[in-house]
């Protein structure tokens, strides 16, 4: 639906709610359940950064349908050069970092900090690509240097749950319960390029404790 969408002028607030649906049907299909909890903490209107830990392929479903915000995903380069699929992304808007080599890289994270500046929120997931092993794996610098470019602070979320729904190597899908936590904003206006590893340890650190301390309760 959304790459019948990409070939008509219709705005990525639109492709994004087609995507929450379709999102919504995937999981009900597969019998999940998910309670938001922390929707407080985000103030209307306001652009972030969310940063969530990332353990299934059902963490993206997760957050397209039951975080209740317009956002778009930062997405390789790669991605975008896959023939109409690549059009559906540029269409909804989605956001291109190309790694391919550091000048490419630092170019994109400049673009995306001036898309953001003008009140876009976006996902990222820190880690970079899913954890293999169940436990939070190191974060990636590409998002923090976005985050003190563009001073529009991080959200953590925490996914509780995905993990056992989907486990890695697994294409079974066993019906659960999942939570969408999302924790307070960390401004990274006070941080800087310098300083960066500060914020990527208190975000990692928020996340790490929050995701433990969820498998102990389980």
């Amino acid at each position: 639906m959304v790459i019948v969408l990409s070939f008509f002028k219709v705005g990525g607030d639109t492709v994004h709610k087609v995507g929450r649906i379709w999102a919504k049907c995937i999981l009900s299909i597969s019998s999940i359940t998910v309670t938001v909890k922390g929707l407080s903490n985000l103030k209307p209107g306001k652009s972030y950064i969310y940063m969530p830990n990332h353990m299934s392929n059902f963490d993206i479903p997760v957050l397209q349908a039951y975080l209740p915000v317009q956002f778009r995903w930062l997405a390789k380069a790669e991605l975008y050069k896959i023939p109409i699929f690549g059009h559906a992304m540029k269409s909804a808007g989605y956001i291109s970092i190309d790694r391919s080599d550091r000048r490419s890289a630092i170019e994109s994270l400049n673009q995306a900090a001036n898309i953001i500046r003008n009140g876009v929120s976006v996902i990222i997931f820190p880690e970079g690509t899913r954890s293999r092993t169940h436990k939070i794996q190191p974060f990636k610098k590409g998002g923090f240097f976005l985050a003190v470019d563009s001073g529009v602070s991080i959200v953590p979320i925490i996914i509780h749950g995905t993990d056992q729904i989907m486990p890695t190597k697994e294409i079974c899908i066993r019906p659960g319960k999942v939570t969408l936590e999302i924790t307070k904003p960390i401004r990274s206006s006070t941080y800087t390029r310098r300083t960066k590893e500060d914020l990527i340890k208190k975000v990692r650190n928020i996340i790490l404790e929050s995701y433990e301390k969820g498998k102990k309760n389980r």
